[in-house]
């Protein structure tokens, strides 16, 4: 059985990337994303709440100390309690924007992530203590926010580890938030349960990291794990080719997710969450075309 670390965002911790444009680190700990607080002349931009209530608490008066007096945005890469599961602590104090399949995610998987993430343990049953599934203020397609002498787009994606992902440009800056789209130190997180969630899809995904790779951004700050160059989406992409071939080449075998995680360990001894490679497997094998 997973332990799990108290998931506490450690706002002490931020650091500027570029000029106005802060993340909090998640500092390899699990359930904590990396959390970006990006300014403009007029506005703030929040990006992601980490898990529960009183995490959220943190980052908005972390946000409004940056802020001072600036108007405050909230926008959330994904749906995923550790994510979004803190945004209606930012009601009335900021106006969360999220895409429209994202916000769909919401409504139909919100209320029974919570409950699944609440079962995991009981640390993480604490954190989301009196946690809602958040309603957006607004929803987009993709959007264009000016901040005040900055303009950050907020792009869908299209369907990689969830329906509603999205990433975060911050063009002048050259730096781009992905979500769990990218992450460093571990294997891809495929949410893959059947039958209630199989929206994960690890074609879509490479697709969308050829794209994401195509806008060559200079500094990418992953889901999870350590702040990088392209490269965090050059290595994420590389494992999914490989975890695509091996699942594909043995898809006969009955021993297939046994094989194929025996094997990514031995090439990646070092990354964390082992547990995903066989979601991940089990994913690429319903992908398979007939």
């Amino acid at each position: 059985m997973m332990e799990f670390k108290d998931p506490v965002v450690r706002v002490e911790n931020a650091v500027e990337i570029a000029r106005d444009l802060l993340v909090i680190p998640n500092q390899r700990v699990g359930l904590v994303p990396n959390i970006g607080v990006i300014g403009g002349t007029e506005a703030v931009l929040v990006v992601d709440t980490g898990l529960g209530v009183e995490n959220a608490a943190s980052v908005l008066l972390f946000a409004a100390e940056v802020a001072r007096g600036r108007r405050i945005y909230l926008t959330t890469t994904h749906f995923h309690p550790e994510h979004a599961f803190g945004a209606t602590v930012f009601a009335g104090e900021a106006t969360y924007l999220v895409n429209r399949a994202q916000a769909a995610d919401l409504d139909r998987k919100g209320a029974g992530y919570l409950e699944m993430f609440r079962g995991l343990d009981p640390v993480i049953a604490r954190r989301l203590e009196g946690a809602q599934v958040p309603v957006p203020d607004a929803v987009h397609d993709s959007h264009d926010l000016d901040l005040g002498g900055r303009v950050v787009r907020l792009r869908a994606t299209g369907r990689g580890h969830t329906l509603g992902d999205q990433v975060v440009e911050v063009p002048d800056a050259g730096v781009l938030f992905t979500g769990d789209l990218a992450e460093t130190g571990q294997f891809a997180i495929f949410p893959w349960f059947p039958p209630h969630d199989t929206d994960v899809s690890g074609l879509g995904w490479i697709s969308v990291l050829d794209g994401l790779l195509g806008t060559r951004p200079s500094v990418v700050v992953p889901g999870h794990g350590d702040v990088g160059g392209a490269e965090v989406l050059a290595n994420v992409r590389s494992y999914l080719v490989e975890l695509r071939d091996e699942t594909w080449r043995r898809r006969g075998s009955e021993l297939v997710a046994e094989e194929v995680r025996e094997l990514m360990i031995a090439r990646h001894p070092e990354w964390e969450g082992r547990e995903w490679i066989e979601p991940g497997v089990a994913c690429l094998c319903a992908e398979h075309p007939a």
